[in-house]
């Protein structure tokens, strides 16, 4: 066998996002592309704000020696403070650069934290649905993803949480907005968790980490705020990237922040800094670094992606559908009509409608419609979208 075992069975199981993708790849050759209507991927389909050209200019017409050398390993120090002043404004607890690390993305961030904290064996506490790669990046560092379910409306079981709760438990990992359903955490939802966190840290007498994963942070919708999990609890960390608020998924950009007064902060941060070399990153890209600073409270234009939200609630409500509309994100992740869900998507492929199954994220039963695509895609899908309900 030319791969490892682990890999062999990783490859096998690998996720249902990229199966649709190449699924979607060959109907469009078939097809021809306009034909074609590929839900399938969180592919930003919403150019990055001309704002980045400009300051791509500048940097590229900088002549300054040593632009493209190595940097401390956390990231360039202007940069980690452009980070951190952006996060004072809306955080009550202050952070200097010493709290920010910069990643190569928003994954890249996520294993840099779990390799810090992470012992083999230790679990992971996820609400599901969820963003269906965390099982891997848990396995990179030996740990185990411990699944729970959250209410009808997505919000959490606390129940459920409080349940998995063991002495092995090291964190909660939360995404919000949330891939798949949109959902939005709210504040006295994040006080629940901590306080039944806490609860269990003085239990078994070491840190329960919250770890909150927000690259859809400003892609929120009707006057939705986006609460602060460092507001909610000291040993806390938020990874982020510019990916999709920027529409930069392919630049690899993000930053990974830990509380200002979470424990053993001296060596937690000196982890991170060590696992964002260790790991193979070494540092996230410079140029993109130096760009960033610059464009912290810029965004897409948000409600371009509303009007795509509010258009495909409309018609799939309207032909039966039933859903929960999104707060945030873009993705909808409507109920199947039949409980395979896995059925009903290859029912959609027969009008060249490409979703994911909700059995990839852990919510059977539904499927996930990422909606950062055109509006004529949106519109040439609904009728399919009809038809095939309506066989049911």
């Amino acid at each position: 066998m030319p791969v490892s075992n682990k890999i062999n069975e990783a490859i096998e199981r690998s996720s249902w996002i990229r199966k649709m993708f190449e699924e979607g790849a060959k109907r469009k050759a078939e097809y021809g592309a306009d034909n074609v209507f590929d839900f399938s991927l969180g592919n930003p389909n919403l150019e990055p704000p001309v704002k980045l050209n400009q300051v791509l200019e500048d940097l590229v017409r900088d002549s300054t020696p040593g632009q493209h050398a190595y940097m401390p390993n956390a990231g360039f120090v202007e940069t980690r403070q452009a980070v951190a002043d952006y996060l004072n404004t809306y955080n009550r607890d202050k952070f200097s650069p010493d709290e920010i690390v910069m990643t190569v993305g928003a994954g890249g961030g996520l294993n840099v934290v779990l390799k810090t904290i992470l012992n083999p064996g230790e679990e992971v506490i996820i609400p599901k649905p969820y963003f269906v790669e965390y099982n891997f990046y848990l396995d990179n560092h030996q740990g185990v993803p411990k699944l729970v379910n959250t209410k009808s409306d997505f919000s959490f079981d606390f129940d459920a949480i409080e349940e998995a709760m063991t002495e092995k438990t090291r964190a909660v990992l939360i995404n919000s907005p949330n891939n798949p359903t949109g959902k939005v955490y709210r504040e006295d939802e994040l006080k629940q968790l901590a306080d039944l966190m806490s609860h269990f840290s003085g239990k078994f007498g070491q840190p329960i980490y919250l770890i909150s994963d927000e690259p859809y942070r400003k892609i929120v919708y009707d006057g939705v705020v986006v609460p602060s999990v460092f507001d909610a609890y000291n040993e806390s960390f938020v990874v982020t990237s510019f990916s999709k608020d920027l529409s930069l998924p392919g630049e690899r950009i993000g930053y990974a922040a830990a509380h200002p007064d979470i424990s053993d902060k001296k060596m937690i941060l000196a982890g991170m800094v060590l696992c964002n070399r260790i790991l193979g990153y070494v540092n996230a890209p410079a140029l993109m670094q130096r760009a960033i600073a610059h464009l912290l409270e810029e965004s897409v234009d948000i409600s371009l992606y509303q009007q795509k939200r509010d258009r495909l609630c409309q018609g799939l409500l309207s032909f039966g559908y039933e859903l929960t509309k999104p707060e945030g994100a873009f993705y909808l992740f409507p109920k199947t009509p039949v409980e395979d869900d896995v059925a009903f998507v290859a029912a959609l492929q027969d009008e060249n409608i490409l979703t994911v199954p909700g059995s990839g994220f852990g919510g059977p039963g539904h499927f996930r419609i990422a909606y950062c695509v055109s509006d004529q895609v949106i519109e040439k899908a609904l009728p399919g979208f009809e038809k095939i309900i309506k066989r049911y």
